[in-house]
């Protein structure tokens, strides 16, 4: 693959996930249509565009992910899509779910509406995948599973019903509309400000993260890791289905206190999770389909 000849787009890019992902695509020489919302100009918005004077590989575009038409100008001559699509900066709710399954519906639409793009990269969550009444039972969460709607509905998981929804509304289409589609199931993201650029989805994700810890299904995610993921299942012909994405578990009282250092001053743990104990927690989420990828066997 010719890459000085290849346009890709990410939509949206001035989330956080996708600001790095749209760096990683920059760094390895493909060209970039960085379609970024119409709201409020975010710091990551100002980067971006300050970007665009110097770097002739980046070209960007206002879209709102509920008008069709402004998705289409972002994806003309573009062969594959990065989707990562994030709330509002007010926090998820039951409207901004809704929102969010609409926008991730409308995208795939556009891109079946296209004559270039061969491949969308989904970003989803690995609470579209661990949520569910029975979060104690004993199996492995992997690929297959998926979060019961109605629970993190009871519980007012937004942002786990979002993801959900989102992701299960854009499989649905991509099926009915014969599109190549993968999509990457991230653990909570951590990398460089992410308190700072990040606040509302790690909140949001960490909704419900003391039951996770309990369950073995708190695991994180290095935003570099994340991305070299991202492009690797873009560039690798052989991937398929959904994918696993995080650096660790966390299983120890050990590790909950240091990723709450991590999100300092973000988040900090209740006391009672302040390594007063030497209590180990099983570690249930599995990866093996992940390492396919990485060993470049994908599937």
């Amino acid at each position: 693959m010719d890459h000085e000849k290849t346009t890709v787009c990410v939509l949206d890019a001035s989330t956080y996930v996708g600001f790095w992902i749209l760096k990683g695509l920059l760094s390895r020489g493909y060209r970039v249509h960085a379609a970024i919302q119409k709201q409020g100009e975010t710091e990551i918005q100002k980067i971006i565009r300050n970007m665009e004077r110097v770097e002739e590989r980046l070209e960007v575009f206002s879209v709102d992910v509920l008008d069709y038409h402004s998705i289409l100008v972002a994806l003309k001559g573009c062969s594959a899509l990065f989707c990562c699509l994030d709330g509002s900066s007010d926090g998820y709710d039951d409207k901004s779910v809704d929102l969010e399954v609409r926008g991730a519906i409308n995208v795939v639409e556009a891109c079946a509406q296209t004559e270039n793009v061969e491949k969308i990269v989904f970003t989803s969550s690995l609470t579209a995948a661990i949520w569910r009444e029975n979060i104690c039972a004993d199996e492995d969460v992997d690929e297959r599973s998926w979060s019961d709607q109605q629970f993190c509905r009871k519980m007012k998981l937004w942002y786990a019903l979002a993801k959900t929804q989102s992701e299960q509304a854009a499989w649905a289409l991509a099926m009915d509309r014969v599109l190549n589609m993968v999509s990457i199931n991230a653990g909570l993201v951590v990398g460089p400000s992410v308190t700072q650029h990040n606040p509302v989805s790690t909140m949001s994700y960490l909704q419900g993260a003391a039951q996770m810890y309990e369950n073995g299904v708190l695991a994180f995610v290095d935003v570099s890791f994340l991305v070299d993921v991202h492009i690797r299942a873009f560039e690798d012909h052989s991937t398929c289905g959904r994918y696993f994405c995080f650096d660790r578990t966390v299983h120890t009282e050990d590790e909950a206190l240091k990723l709450a250092q991590t999100l300092t001053p973000l988040i900090s743990l209740p006391p009672r999770y302040e390594c007063q104990g030497s209590e180990v927690y099983a570690e249930r989420l599995t990866t093996k389909k992940l390492n396919k990828l990485i060993e470049g066997t994908a599937c």
